[in-house]
């Protein structure tokens, strides 16, 4: 748990957990965890989440506590007043910044994709990237990153380098920032990267 607060939870799920039930993923998913912890509590209410990340992708869930609280949340997100930041490692050495501006699928039509990047660090082999979402398609950054010629480290969809050495794809959701619908109050909510995507980035960058 990351946050609490009477109507928000935010959590960090781990990459290769789902969020919601589906095919395959029917008993464990984030969703059924946070169900069950609250039951533990003896807290009746419902609880649901208000955006999703991909199952390889790990990072802040942030849960609203009844249906009051999952409307004014979902709000934020349809208001494009929740900021999200991620960092991957990509293949190849990329510009220090700049937007990734073009069109992705998104529930069977082309839709505008924004996200701005900046360079934390590079080498000829790989660059590691902080990202901010501008918009929120399904699969945005892997898309951009592979039109770019950068695919992400371990996306074996979009044809990303695969290393022995990394068991998972290199992108975590580190940040979310929100105002509070219920008090005002200013979130920054952190995630830090994962002890295994640190470990694989210290060898990319110690071996240039």
């Amino acid at each position: 748990i990351l946050y609490e607060s009477r109507e928000i939870l935010i959590v960090d799920k781990p990459a290769g957990l789902a969020v919601h039930s589906s095919l395959g993923h029917e008993k464990e998913n984030l969703t059924t965890r946070i169900e069950t912890l609250l039951d533990q509590r003896g807290e009746s209410f419902s609880v649901a989440p208000v955006h999703r990340l991909d199952l390889e992708t790990s990072g802040p869930i942030l849960f609203g506590k009844g249906k009051q609280a999952c409307a004014a949340l979902g709000k934020l997100f349809m208001r494009h007043e929740v900021e999200k930041y991620y960092l991957a490692l990509v293949a190849g050495q990329t510009q220090g910044s700049g937007r990734l501006c073009g069109e992705v699928p998104s529930k069977g039509k082309m839709k505008e994709a924004v996200t701005d990047f900046r360079a934390l660090s590079r080498n000829e082999q790989a660059s590691l990237l902080e990202l901010r979402l501008g918009t929120g398609r399904q699969h945005q950054i892997r898309r951009q990153l592979e039109q770019l010629g950068h695919p992400v480290f371990g996306d074996k969809r979009y044809g990303g380098p695969c290393s022995k050495e990394l068991s998972r794809m290199f992108l975590h959701c580190c940040r979310l920032s929100f105002i509070d619908p219920f008090n005002g109050a200013q979130l920054d909510i952190e995630s830090e990267l994962p002890n295994e995507l640190k470990i694989f980035s210290d060898k990319v960058f110690s071996d240039s």
